[in-house]
């Protein structure tokens, strides 16, 4: 089986949050169940040059705006399957790889680029799995294209919504020289008096995924379909919710090599090292019988930051330390400022992406992960933390329910502890 996967960032190439994760680890995981995967995502600049390994692939013809250009494409083998990136400086060399008014021209030509290299390298895919919504054009591009290029045919699509909240929306007029400017195209992308990349992608695949069985339930409903519960429940029958996975090659504190000293489940000594290598790292003070409750995450309403500040002065009171990591809201960097200039020895704060190597130490370090979010599609590092002996504390929604045991203090069963109103 033959599987094209399209997604707009992947590790270990580019990435702001899970789908990065996921998008990454993926082709390696179905390389090595058997099925030929391969990678498909534009080159930005963050991307490492010393990942790209592979021949550069020349002059792909790809159809833009009523002309043909010759587009070339980097290769690479780092993320464990092979891997080709889309080289359009002139879209694609920016500061951040979202949040620019031009975010859905780039990624329509992204998603036209990956259609046209399957064709030049004459490797046909029996699936093209398109992620989120910049890959929701990928999905309208090749229902388009099955019904005139024999090539595309026989081509299916997946739809994997990783989050419903971000949709792609655009001005409509656009659409006519994206090339959906005509019915049913154009109204496959109409949501409101907008047009959503997203809502494309679900209209036009043949099958769409979720992170988890919860949020595909969710997603359904008005509270949490984000506008689109109508048309999700349209599609109730070709939609699934299928937890993300975790690669545990890489996230592994026995072979770990990011963090201070190893660990395992029979053996948590290595964990006590790691934790005051956190709080050195942090700048905190160095009392070994203290909890450490951590955060890393996008610093956004959904991340129920909202919460964490009601309880920052509680946490301050209860000893503990805290430390957190992330970029986002105005509002929440200037909290997480403030709430460290209050303790400085207690609050430790990375405002920003500190890297794979400081999240890695983070979860060894840590003794408690906090998740209180608003929604949450799947999560990761409930995942992770459960792997480096860390105890998730999670709001019971989307994956965090799916994936994480309410803790029994009858039975002593259980993985992490779960609460339920927001």
């Amino acid at each position: 089986m033959r599987v094209a996967i399209l997604s707009s960032e992947a590790v270990p190439f580019a990435k702001t949050g899970g789908l990065g994760d996921v998008s990454g680890a993926l082709p390696k995981a179905l390389q090595e169940a058997g099925v030929d995967a391969r990678l498909i995502l534009p080159r930005y600049w963050q991307v490492d040059p010393k990942l790209i390994n592979g021949e550069l692939i020349e002059s792909v013809p790809v159809e833009w705006r009523g002309q043909v250009h010759n587009v070339r494409f980097s290769q690479s083998d780092a993320a464990g399957a092979p891997a080709y990136l889309v080289e359009a400086p002139e879209l694609f060399d920016r500061s951040s790889i979202y949040g620019h008014a031009d975010d859905h021209i780039r990624f329509a030509f992204f998603s036209r680029a990956a259609l046209a290299l399957l064709k030049h390298l004459n490797w046909k895919p029996d699936v093209v799995h398109g992620n989120d919504w910049p890959c929701g054009f990928a999905a309208a591009e090749l229902r388009k294209r099955r019904r005139d290029d024999p090539f595309f045919q026989r081509v299916g699509s997946l739809f994997s919504l990783h989050n419903v909240g971000y949709q792609g929306q655009f001005d409509p007029r656009d659409l006519w020289w994206l090339g959906f400017g005509e019915s049913p195209e154009r109204d496959d992308f109409m949501l409101n008096r907008a047009a959503s990349a997203l809502k494309a992608g679900i209209m036009s695949a043949d099958a769409l995924s979720t992170v988890s069985p919860r949020y595909a339930r969710e997603i359904q409903t008005p509270e949490q379909g984000h506008g689109l519960d109508w048309l999700l429940r349209s599609r109730g029958d070709r939609l699934f919710g299928i937890t993300n996975g975790v690669d545990y090659g890489i996230w592994n504190p026995e072979t770990d090599p990011h963090i201070a000293q190893y660990y395992s489940a029979s053996d948590l000594s290595g964990k006590a090292a790691c934790k005051m290598d956190l709080l050195r790292r942090f700048g905190l003070q160095q009392n070994p019988e203290r909890p450490i409750i951590a955060s890393v995450s996008r610093l956004v309403a959904q991340k129920g930051f909202d919460l964490i500040q009601q309880i920052s002065g509680a946490l301050l009171n209860l000893g503990v330390y805290v430390v957190a990591l992330g970029t986002g809201a105005r509002e929440y960097e200037d909290f997480l400022q403030r709430w460290h200039d209050l303790a400085p020895q207690q609050v430790g704060i990375f405002k920003g992406y500190g890297g794979e190597p400081l999240a890695h130490q983070i979860e060894a370090g840590t003794d408690m992960f906090l998740m209180p979010s608003l929604y949450e599609p799947c999560g990761l590092n409930q995942m992770y933390s459960m792997r480096y002996g860390t105890v998730p504390i999670v709001r019971a929604t989307g994956g965090l329910d799916d994936t994480v045991q309410n803790f029994d203090p009858h039975t002593g069963q259980g993985t992490g502890f779960k609460f339920g109103p927001y």
